[in-house]
């Protein structure tokens, strides 16, 4: 069979290794496949589709120094994960038959307890269910409640998703690239995987810093990188053999209009991209992680050990797809990377972060890319933001208690001490009241509220002024000094101004701070406990973002794409705009609704919806004025190596199939949530008004953008302030401006 397209030149930094036991554990896991079902009678494979597909190859690769039981543990783990997936492909998503999967998957958590020696589990019917409550039982003994916790939820993840994947087949649906990422982190299993490193490296990530920024964005990488490379070997057999919508070479050539061959080398791009991130992440983010959390020498050990863990897999895992029966890899599979001609023969470097000392382990498209993100111009001339006709399919209203927001604003503005310099801090003379008038933040308030009242109204139009004046406040105060710490420091004294008791607080400083007390002793006040603490994380996670922001800036690093996606919906604060309206809903609908899959990709895509056409408004204030590399357009045109016309394009699509998203979701997902939630009437109607509120928002966003004087071509002259920084801080320019560009006519 032809190959649909040729395989790319993969950035390798890490050297594959192979453990010695690795035929020790193909024996074992004949003999466990079989005993568990899985082989003979079970009509889904044979000993030959066993030994095809060699899962002991795969767990020897990526785990080459565990001992030869751990191994056998492990490679039986896959051979489970792999069965499933085979298993669950006959018996439902060939039929589609999305009732009887859900039911056969509403079963499998129930061989997951908590304490593996409590009663109650049921007997197991199947082949997948007989093999995970044997796993369950010898894997989880030594490891903690919390390690534990942690993999049930990420093995539900993989279970429970696999419904996501179905419901796309049914309806004929290829997801757009945003949402493809984030739900094939959990049907693809590499987060999965990630807790199965700690397991085989004997080195748990410490509770207190296992949901941390770093670690959640080193598995969500390696997971990505892991997805991304798997969707580049099975594209023939996933698209060709079994109708699957669900590969990421499929959904970049659907939503670039580009050729396969061209969609697998952004796919490689954007691999690339993630394990570049990665390292960036190791070197940059974990020391100070060590540090905030005071982190003993073994718990540093611990984490570096799950660091390397995860570059093990990396390496072993493309080693294992290249010679694996699963997957196209046959000839004209790619070049192999050249080797350097100042390879000294004994001499190899290898390690964590030395990938660069051994060209024979990267290629110059990845080098290219990677100076491409540190060599940004700052100041760069523009022009005027080009403005595409975006797709909003929603009418925007506005309160009628505008006028009064607008007039109460500027007097509480002046009350808590926002505007002009504030005391004993350098460059802190952000704001004054031309600035705020010409910003309107009420009138935004109004579009994305159009039925509150006149208190709520002035409480939602002081947050967006607290919000956007942090956003103008850290980069005058922080950024040009370089200033993290400081930084930092600024974090720590504003979250002692949202305390979740009635205990007492420390003395405001400066506007920032008092207008952050008075906003949180007006808000908090009349919520739950739980409704509280879900607040005060809204607010803890925007402040962290301004961190990851300086640091890039200091870095002069134009961001990862999926980590901007990401994190921009903190920096934009929709979380906290949204955590203002779900009390109001609470009392009428069950417990972890919200936390549904549907309800947060719902969020999610309206979130990128309007931080991206925050991005499109704003970039000549952004890129001109104030010298930002965070912004989604340059982001793109980072990424793509493309002009600024063919950027706007992009986001615009991306927008627009967001949107899209959004529409399918509430149109097609919710009845389903209706249904697996068992909500009655009244339940369903809660949930469909907060649908409005997020039309509202999103449809009030754009006519706010449309109207305010924050983003036309004359304000940002106003705005950019004190004089520009010396180029010559920013390091060299021009270094990688001859990569390959994609053409501009397949990106349409």
């Amino acid at each position: 069979m032809t190959q649909p397209f040729q395989l790319p030149d993969f950035y390798t930094p890490y050297p594959a290794r192979l453990n010695p036991h690795v035929q020790a554990a193909r024996e074992h896991s004949t003999r466990w496949a079989r005993g568990m079902g899985m082989l003979e009678g079970s009509g889904i494979w044979e000993q030959q589709d066993l030994d095809a597909h060699d899962y002991a190859l795969l767990c020897a690769y990526t785990h080459p120094e565990c001992s030869a039981a751990e191994l056998a543990l492990i490679t039986d783990w896959y051979v489970w994960v792999f069965f499933f997936d085979d298993h669950f492909l006959e018996r439902f998503k060939r039929s589609q038959d999305r009732e009887g999967g859900k039911a056969y998957l509403d079963r499998l958590p129930l061989f997951m307890p908590m304490d593996p020696a409590a009663a109650g589990a049921p007997e197991p019917v199947n082949p997948v269910e007989a093999g995970l409550k044997d796993l369950w039982t010898r894997t989880v003994p030594t490891m903690s409640p919390h390690w534990r916790a942690r993999f049930r939820e990420s093995t539900e993840n993989l279970l429970g998703e696999s419904l996501w994947e179905l419901s796309n087949i049914n309806a004929g649906r290829t997801p757009n690239p945003v949402e493809y990422i984030e739900m094939r982190r959990k049907v693809g299993g590499a987060p999965w995987s990630a807790g199965l490193v700690e397991h085989a490296v004997g080195a748990e990530v410490p509770a207190v810093v296992a949901e941390s920024r770093p670690l959640r964005v080193l598995r969500d990488a390696f997971s990505d990188a892991v997805h991304l490379r798997n969707d580049l070997f099975s594209y023939q057999r996933e698209i060709e053999e079994e109708g699957e919508l669900s590969n990421g070479v499929l959904v970049l050539e659907t939503f670039l209009g580009c050729t396969t061959q061209q969609a697998a080398d952004a796919v490689n791009d954007l691999l690339t991209s993630r394990l570049q991130q990665f390292e960036n992440t190791t070197f940059t983010e974990l020391p100070p992680l060590f540090a905030e959390h005071g982190l003993d020498m073994a718990a540093r050990a611990s984490v570096m050990a799950y660091v390397k863990g995860l570059q093990d897999w990396q390496s072993g895992g493309h080693e294992w797809h290249m010679r694996s029966s699963r997957y196209m890899n046959g000839p004209g599979t790619g070049s192999e990377p050249a080797r350097s001609p100042f390879a000294v023969s004994g001499l190899g470097i290898g390690g964590l972060g030395l990938s660069a000392a051994d060209i024979r382990l990267t290629t110059g498209r990845a080098e290219r890319a990677r100076a491409r993100t540190f060599s940004h111009v700052p100041h760069q001339r523009v022009g005027p933001s080009r403005l595409p006709d975006f797709f909003m399919p929603f009418t925007a209203r506005l309160s009628p208690h505008l006028d009064r927001a607008r007039r109460n604003l500027v007097e509480w503005s002046h009350r808590m001490g926002i505007f002009g310099p504030q005391p004993g801090i350098p460059d802190s003379d952000v704001w004054d009241e031309r600035r705020l008038r010409a910003a309107d933040l009420p009138l935004c308030a109004a579009g994305i509220r159009p039925e509150a009242s006149p208190g709520e109204l002035d409480l939602t139009s002081g947050w967006l002024a607290w919000g956007t004046y942090a956003d103008d406040y850290y980069p005058r105060v922080f950024g040009r000094r370089r200033d993290l710490a400081g930084a930092k420091a600024c974090n720590e004294r504003l979250t002692a101004f949202m305390p979740l008791g009635a205990g007492p607080t420390p003395a405001p400083v400066g506007g920032l701070e008092r207008s952050l007390a008075d906003l949180w002793a007006r808000t908090a006040g009349s919520m739950e406990e739980g409704a509280r603490r879900e607040f005060r994380r809204t607010v803890d996670d925007m402040l962290d973002s301004r961190l990851w922001e300086l640091a890039n800036q200091a870095q002069n690093r134009i961001p990862d794409p999926v980590d901007y996606i990401e994190t921009r919906r903190h920096t934009f604060g929709p979380h906290l705009v949204l955590s203002l309206r779900r009390p109001a809903y609470g009392k009428r609908l069950p417990p972890g609704i919200f936390r549904s899959g549907p309800v947060r990709s719902l969020e999610n895509a309206a979130m990128d919806y309007a931080t991206l056409l925050n991005d499109v408004f704003s970039y000549r204030k952004e890129i001109e004025f104030e010298g930002e590399v965070h912004n989604g357009v340059l982001v793109v045109r980072n990424f793509f190596d493309c002009d600024y016309p063919t950027g706007v394009a992009i986001v615009d699509d991306l927008m627009t199939s967001r949107m899209r998203q959004f529409q399918h979701v509430a149109a097609h997902e919710f009845p389903v949530l209706y249904e697996d939630f068992g909500l009655p009437a009244e339940g369903r109607a809660a949930l469909e008004g907060y649908v409005r509120d997020l039309q509202d928002w999103m449809s009030g966003i754009l006519a706010w953008h449309r109207q305010t004087a924050r983003y036309r071509a004359d304000e940002p002259r106003y705005e950019a302030g004190a004089p520009r920084l010396p180029r010559r801080l920013f390091g060299p320019t021009g270094l990688g401006t001859s990569a390959a560009r994609l053409p501009v006519g397949a990106l349409r």
